[in-house]
């Protein structure tokens, strides 16, 4: 921890231990420090010093405004701490309505303000249980063993208790599901055995069928001679030879009711079998469909707790703070994000409209340099970098937007046209734009020359809410920081660019000259990220050509025969997690707002002063 977040002296786990002599209170140590506490949704995290006392928790500005009196505190007796699911940093501490979301510098400090916090509480519990007896206080065991030391802690015990309670249901419910299943394999088996029997039996039966067949076409063919024997033979055989001769084929006969009798025993097992096989399969179906209805039910009422939860949240005072803002387990879905971010744009346009009709507007001559002083990038460090984006701008942006380039057109008023291609990467979107204008009265040189001066930027650029030149790198080229306004619940953007104003000479006597300002994203040591903004990506290029109409003779070239053909590109990512439709949206808004704002700026601003060409 920095020395700005150092715990003051009474605040360490000593002093945190009950101290008691006799006849006297137990004294409770008092536990101070630097936390970040959630604001609004225009200043979001504040510092502010924390102050843990008498199981009361207060909050000042800084720590030097402590004398002043404290700007909010929370008595901790009802109190309910929880540490954030996903911010391993960051705790919330809510009484009825009021919510404080605090956040520590890292997980170790969160822990230390929730253990000290628990502390309090259970030595003030101790002491009102004791009635004012004096005594030992039993200091509770340590918070970490209570399931209160780390996020992890507490997710590992709450999976614990979630699978032992898994086990002791599977325990319960599937033993039944395991012996039926048991059974059922069984049937399959005897049916496997019945048909091996019945097989055998069929084989039997059917040599059985063969012997009678060969039987009763011997004892046809032995009749037949026994008949043509006696007619030319009496008949020797006596009684006793026919009934030897009868009783030697019924030792050798087939006992065809004994078979038929273990036929219908097998195919009646067998019957008895598929019936009990189909039984258990349609019991396993009904359980199987009673569970699918148990679980249906289940996440019918679980979908109806999460939504009346969410407008219980809503109806509270506390709707709005981090959890609602722009990141990946945002609250807030994309339609109402989508509302949120318009009406802050429009409460920001009504804002400009009302300073702009109520400030004077002064009238400044246009310090543009005389010479050719933009005809070259100047020696710096950088100059390799911005002949390469100025080649890029005119060799691909001028290009038309017809063909396989699959520019669809977005916005059409009048002379203005905005065109874009949805690109997304990694679910960012990507969107690149083109816009094409033309302005009457203007000259490229001096549109170029109010979009790139920084003298002029706060009086048509609007979402700015700071800005400043980190560096002049020549006399057309500086490194640019811009900070800009935030839209909740967007998080807030910043910019660092260089900005470079190019004049193009014309390669023949029929071609115009060309004028461009481009603007893309670089890093330098003196405008390093800060935790609270995100820092988007640009590559923009204002490119302008002007038109001359000939005059009528013997007159000049005035305003009313020129007109800029204005080519606007710009390719810009915002990172962070804000949703693909509303960037999109609102990039169909303000685009078309922002091209039209600035032509009009400078067509005021050049109105009645001499053409610079």
């Amino acid at each position: 921890m920095s020395d700005n977040q150092s715990w003051n002296s009474s605040g360490s786990d000593e002093d945190l231990e009950p101290r008691e002599e006799p006849g006297h209170p137990v004294c409770i140590g008092e536990f101070s420090g630097v936390l970040s506490k959630w604001t609004n949704y225009l200043h979001g995290w504040q510092d502010r010093w924390v102050v843990l006392k008498n199981n009361t928790l207060s909050y000042y500005k800084s720590q030097d405004e402590t004398e002043y009196g404290c700007r909010g505190s929370l008595c901790l007796s009802k109190a309910i701490i929880t540490p954030h699911e996903f911010d391993e940093c960051r705790f919330d501490i809510s009484v009825n309505d009021s919510v404080w979301y605090l956040r520590a510098q890292d997980p170790e400090h969160r822990h230390q303000w929730i253990d000290s916090i628990e502390l309090h509480r259970s030595i003030r519990e101790g002491r009102r249980d004791r009635g004012g007896v004096q005594g030992t206080i039993i200091i509770p065991p340590p918070l970490a063993d209570l399931g209160y030391g780390s996020e992890s802690s507490l997710r590992r015990h709450g999976s614990m208790l979630s699978l032992t309670s898994a086990a002791s249901g599977y325990s319960a419910t599937s033993t039944s599901s395991f012996k039926k299943g048991h059974s059922l394999k069984e049937k399959l088996a005897e049916m496997e055995t019945f048909r091996d029997i019945l097989c055998k039996q069929v084989d039997t039966l059917q040599k059985y069928f063969d012997s009678c067949a060969d039987v009763s076409k011997d004892e046809l063919q032995r009749d037949k001679i026994v008949d043509d024997d006696e007619y030319d033979f009496p008949n020797t055989r006596t009684d006793e030879e026919f009934l030897h001769n009868n009783n030697g084929s019924k030792e050798k006969g087939i006992d065809f009711k004994g078979e038929a009798i273990t036929f219908k025993a097998t195919t009646a097992g067998i019957l008895a079998t598929l019936s009990h096989c189909i039984d258990l399969m349609v019991k396993r179906e009904d359980n199987w469909q009673k569970r699918l209805d148990k679980e249906m039910e289940k996440r019918r009422r679980i979908e109806d707790s999460y939504k009346s939860v969410l407008n219980d949240l809503k109806k509270k005072s506390h709707f709005g703070g981090p959890d609602y803002e722009e990141g990946p387990n945002s609250l807030i879905n994309e339609d109402e994000f989508f509302d949120a971010v318009e009406a802050a744009l429009d409460r920001q346009d009504k804002i400009e409209e009302q300073s702009q009709t109520e400030k004077t507007r002064i009238q400044r001559s246009s310090p543009v340099p005389c010479g050719d002083v933009y005809s070259s990038i100047g020696s710096h460090r950088f100059s390799d970098k911005v002949e390469e984006m100025v080649q890029n701008h005119m060799t691909y942006s001028l290009q038309d937007v017809g063909g396989d380039a699959n520019w669809q057109l977005v916005v059409e008023e009048g002379e203005m046209k905005v065109y874009r291609r949805e690109v997304e990467e990694n679910g960012l979107v990507l969107d690149p734009l083109k816009a094409t204008h033309s302005v009457r009265g203007v000259t490229g040189r001096e549109v170029c020359h109010y979009f790139w001066d920084t003298t002029y930027r706060n009086d048509w650029e609007t979402t700015i809410d700071s800005f400043k030149v980190v560096e002049t790198l020549s006399e057309n080229a500086a490194i640019v920081y811009q900070l800009h306004k935030r839209v909740w619940p967007a998080s807030q953007r910043d910019v660092l660019y260089l900005s470079a104003m190019r004049k193009i000479l014309a390669n023949s006597e029929n071609s115009p000259e060309t004028w461009l300002v481009c603007n893309f994203s670089v890093d330098h040591d003196d405008a390093q990220l800060t935790s609270r903004c995100v820092r988007a990506k640009i590559n923009i290029a204002m490119i302008c050509q002007t038109l001359v109409s000939p005059p009528e003779a013997g007159r000049q070239i005035s305003r009313d025969n020129i007109v800029c053909k204005i080519t606007y590109v710009a390719n810009v990512n915002f990172l962070g997690w804000a949703p693909a439709s509303v960037l999109r949206a609102v990039a169909k808004r303000e685009y078309p707002k922002f091209l039209k704002r600035f032509t009009s700026y400078v067509q005021e601003k050049t109105a009645g002063k001499p053409v610079l060409f």
